[in-house]
C-alpha cells in the first residue's frame, strides 16, 4: 500500500508514531492553537482520514503527547533517586546529572510542557506527583545517610519542584542557561546553601 493510504499492523504503528513526532514538532513551532491537523498530515505524507484512524482530534493527539511527557517525567524523577554507596566526591555530580535530565526533558518538549505542566487542569496534579516522588527519594536518601533529616522533607521536595518550574520558565526557555548549568546551580544551592565557605 502506498504511504498515503490506510495502514495496518507494524506500518500502522509507524504511522501513528510519525504523527506523534510531527505533531510534537508542530506544537513546538506554532503553539497548540496555531497548529493545524492539515499541516501535521502534510508533513507525515498521510491523509486526514489516516490521522483520524489514530486520533480523534488535535486535542487527543496533544493529550497523548502530554501523557508521554508525564510518564517520562515521573520516570526521570524516580531514576534520580541516589542509590546507596555513592562516593562523597561524586555525589554532587550524580545529583546534577539527574536534575539536568529533567531540564532536558523540559527543553526538548517545551510546547507540551508549557501546556501540560503549567497550564492544563492536571498541571497541579502532575507537580504534586512529582513532589511525592522526590519526597520518597529524599526519605530513602536520608535513610541511606546522604542527607540529614533536620528539615521537613516535604518542604524540600516542594521547593525543588518550585525551583525547577521557575528556572525552566525564566532561564531555560529564555536560553539564558543550559540544563547542565541550571542543574549545577540547583545542586550547589540545595547541598551548600548561600553561606560563604570558611
Amino acid at each position: 500500500m502506498n504511504n498515503r493510504g490506510r495502514r495496518k499492523g507494524a506500518d500502522g504503528e509507524k504511522s501513528r508514531e510519525l504523527l506523534l513526532e510531527i505533531a510534537a514538532k508542530q506544537f513546538a513551532l506554532h503553539g497548540f492553537h496555531e497548529t493545524k491537523i492539515s499541516a501535521i498530515v502534510k508533513e507525515a505524507h498521510v491523509t486526514q482520514p489516516t490521522f483520524y484512524l489514530y486520533f480523534k482530534s488535535k486535542e487527543a493527539i496533544f493529550q497523548e503527547l502530554v501523557a508521554v511527557f508525564k510518564a517520562k517525567l515521573y520516570t526521570l524523577v524516580e531514576q534520580s533517586r541516589l542509590s546507596s554507596g555513592i562516593e562523597p566526591g561524586k555525589l554532587q555530580d550524580r545529583i546534577a546529572y539527574g536534575i539536568a535530565a529533567i531540564f532536558h526533558l523540559f527543553q526538548d518538549n517545551e510546547q507540551v510542557a508549557r501546556i501540560g505542566f503549567f497550564a492544563s487542569e492536571e498541571a497541579l496534579d502532575m507537580k504534586m506527583k512529582m513532589v511525592a516522588q522526590i519526597e520518597e527519594n529524599l526519605v530513602t536518601e536520608v535513610e541511606n545517610g546522604y542527607f540529614h533529616g533536620n528539615v521537613d522533607i516535604n518542604t524540600v521536595a516542594i521547593a525543588i519542584v518550585g525551583v525547577i518550574e521557575q528556572l525552566t520558565l525564566t532561564k531555560l526557555w529564555t536560553g539564558l542557561k543550559t540544563p547542565e548549568e541550571l542543574a549545577q546551580e540547583m545542586t550547589r544551592l540545595f547541598l551548600h546553601g548561600l553561606l560563604k565557605e570558611s
